[in-house]
């Protein structure tokens, strides 16, 4: 497995081995060894499946203080992905890490808790999944807008992005009411 530290520590991105023949390829999603020695120790509690039509944009999502960390992938389809650190009193605090994410790379994103967390569809169609270290807590769940001018995200939109009504009227980070706090 190869592993690409991103910009914000902590944030990785994996690139599983993949055993190829004529019949398809096989390759492991999940190694609680292999992940623990990239320093991935929280146990995964939460499994979770997204569908999503081309220019859907989910998030910036979060939780506080139930924090998630989640291992992400792409099973169908084509996402930009994007990690943005929210911990308060974080050197990089406010900065973003973006990763294609795709079912033809076959790459993983890793989000320890304390990142807020978003993609975009590029392709007709795209199958998510998420391991989640923390179960999804209703009264934690938080967000931030997803196009926050003082982070700056470089969205590859194609034209207005289909955003949910709650995700249409979340908060910059300034006004954020619930932030994690660095550790």
């Amino acid at each position: 497995m190869n592993i690409i530290q991103t910009e914000l520590p902590g944030v990785m991105v994996f690139e599983p081995k993949q055993f190829r023949d004529d019949r398809g390829f096989f390759l492991e999603t999940f190694h609680h060894e292999r992940y623990a020695k990239a320093g991935i120790t929280l146990p995964f509690v939460q499994d979770n499946w997204s569908h999503s039509v081309k220019g859907t944009l989910r998030g910036l999502h979060f939780q506080e203080p139930k924090r998630q960390g989640k291992l992400v992938h792409v099973v169908a389809g084509k996402v930009f992905d994007v990690a943005v650190d929210i911990r308060k009193g974080s050197p990089t605090f406010g900065k973003w890490a973006g990763v294609e994410l795709s079912a033809e790379n076959k790459r993983q994103l890793w989000l320890p808790p304390g990142f807020a967390h978003g993609f975009y569809v590029m392709s007709d169609y795209a199958d998510f999944l998420y391991k989640c270290t923390e179960a999804y807590a209703p009264e934690c769940d938080r967000g931030i807008a997803w196009n926050d001018p003082a982070i700056g995200i470089k969205w590859p939109l194609a034209g207005d992005p289909l955003l949910s009504p709650k995700d249409a009227k979340l908060p910059l980070l300034k006004d954020a009411p619930t932030l994690p706090v660095a550790q």
